[in-house]
């Protein structure tokens, strides 16, 4: 990159940042053609979108504090609308219960939380301030969402099997967050590099787990056989087997909550 002034340095890194966390904004549509065929959203969790379009909607409203953001302002937007499609196809299709905790949940964290801390920092704060306030909170909420593939690795470790963590998603979010950590270091914003340091980090983690154990064979079917040795009556095992698909659904769940989770952008 020789001869590249820092300007150019950033559209790059940003334009580059945005193609890859489109695809990363894109990776739950699988879930929702499925859901659409099944006619329901039962053994899905909400969580992960409500949490996604938050993030989105607090980086879109960073984004629209400072100048010359529009690489922010774009990729969000567009985080901003495929969260909300996602949010209601899992409505319509959701059972009631479902669908009142998704309602909820929704008023909390993107009416609630949301509404209070832009009306809060619109009021009290002015200029540089304002910006600053909302980009430690965005800082901080995305270090806290960074975290969240602790739960999938840890179950990796447990059981030995990558089954639940593939090995492109968590080179793309590694690599996603790699371009806004260089994004932010050239326009020289703390509270976007920052986060992205942590969420490198951790994506190298889990590709050095995914290599330590993607050979091996100590996945959730030995749980399986163990269980039916002990149970020693076809009712018993019937039991476990059902026991062992809904962990497999729960394992799904915590899959999905990790590849939305790291869809705050950036």
């Amino acid at each position: 990159m020789n001869g590249l002034s820092v300007h150019q340095l950033q559209f790059i890194f940003g334009l580059l940042g945005n193609i890859i966390s489109f695809l990363v904004f894109l990776a739950p549509m699988p879930t929702f053609w499925t859901i659409y065929k099944k006619k329901t959203s039962e053994g899905f969790q909400s969580i992960p979108y409500v949490v996604a379009l938050m993030s989105a909607m607090l980086l879109l409203y960073y984004a629209a504090l400072k100048t010359n953001a529009y690489l922010l302002v774009s990729i969000n937007s567009f985080g901003c609308v495929i969260e909300v499609i996602y949010i209601a196809l899992y409505l319509f299709y959701a059972p009631k219960k479902q669908k009142i905790f998704t309602l909820k949940l929704f008023m909390i964290f993107n009416l609630g939380f949301c509404g209070v801390m832009i009306g809060g920092t619109m009021i009290f704060l002015h200029g540089n301030k304002r910006t600053n306030a909302v980009g430690w909170i965005c800082a901080a909420f995305n270090l806290s969402v960074f975290a969240s593939p602790l739960s999938i690795m840890r179950r990796v470790i447990r059981t030995k099997s990558v089954e639940y963590m593939p090995f492109s998603l968590s080179f793309f979010l590694t690599l996603s967050a790699t371009m806004w950590f260089f994004y932010g270091f050239f326009i020289k914003d703390l509270f976007i590099a920052l986060p992205n340091v942590v969420g490198f980090l951790l994506g190298m983690i889990q590709m050095i787990i995914y290599m330590i154990y993607r050979d091996k064979k100590g996945n959730s079917f030995e749980g399986k056989e163990e269980n039916l040795e002990e149970g020693g009556k076809i009712c018993e095992g019937n039991d476990q087997s059902s026991s062992i698909v809904k962990n497999q659904t729960e394992a799904k769940d915590i899959n999905m909550a990790e590849i939305t989770n790291h869809n705050n952008i950036p």
